[in-house]
């Protein structure tokens, strides 16, 4: 189920992928962690963005991925995403992952990898309930640009918070 994107695929994921990651930006822009979505509807048409407001919105729930959604279902005035694509910029957590199968999108491309929390997603285990929703997982579409946005945050955070062995 986890798999590399296909050539005719790869310029559509990293378009998309750089949508989600200029979402990403405002994220860190607000004080937020740089996660940003986009759900891309099967004629290739956003119709969802979301980005971290976790913070800000006092919610642990306001995760990019679950406002993307909420915003491409009030679009179409259906929360079955079926068919949609779903971008986002670091590999979900448990919670996300679960909202993307709930939402029956058909596929996943996250940029970044998250050891630490992302939800194991080559877990056959984990997830067989939505493994007929979730058709193709796709791994490390503009990782690396992703991932510095995160490593640009944190080291920005632990120097506010006085760390100042950092670099």
């Amino acid at each position: 189920m986890l798999s590399k994107s296909n050539w005719s695929s790869k310029i559509d994921d990293i378009y998309f992928m750089k949508k989600a990651i200029k979402l990403a930006q405002k994220a860190y822009d607000i004080g937020e962690v740089p996660i940003g979505a986009v759900v891309v509807a099967p004629d290739g048409k956003i119709i969802g963005r979301g980005y971290n407001l976790v913070e800000k919105n006092n919610n642990p729930l306001a995760h990019a991925e679950l406002c993307a959604i909420a915003k491409a279902a009030k679009k179409i005035g259906d929360w079955r995403l079926e068919g949609c694509s779903i971008y986002v910029t670091l590999q979900p957590c448990g919670m996300c992952f679960h909202a993307v199968g709930v939402s029956r999108c058909s596929r996943l491309v996250y940029g970044a990898e998250s050891p630490l929390f992302g939800y194991p997603l080559d877990s056959v285990n984990g997830i067989q309930i939505y493994k007929k929703h979730v058709e193709e997982i796709v791994g490390g579409v503009c990782g690396e640009q992703a991932a510095k946005l995160l490593k640009c945050f944190f080291k920005k955070r632990r120097i506010e918070k006085g760390d100042r062995d950092e670099k």
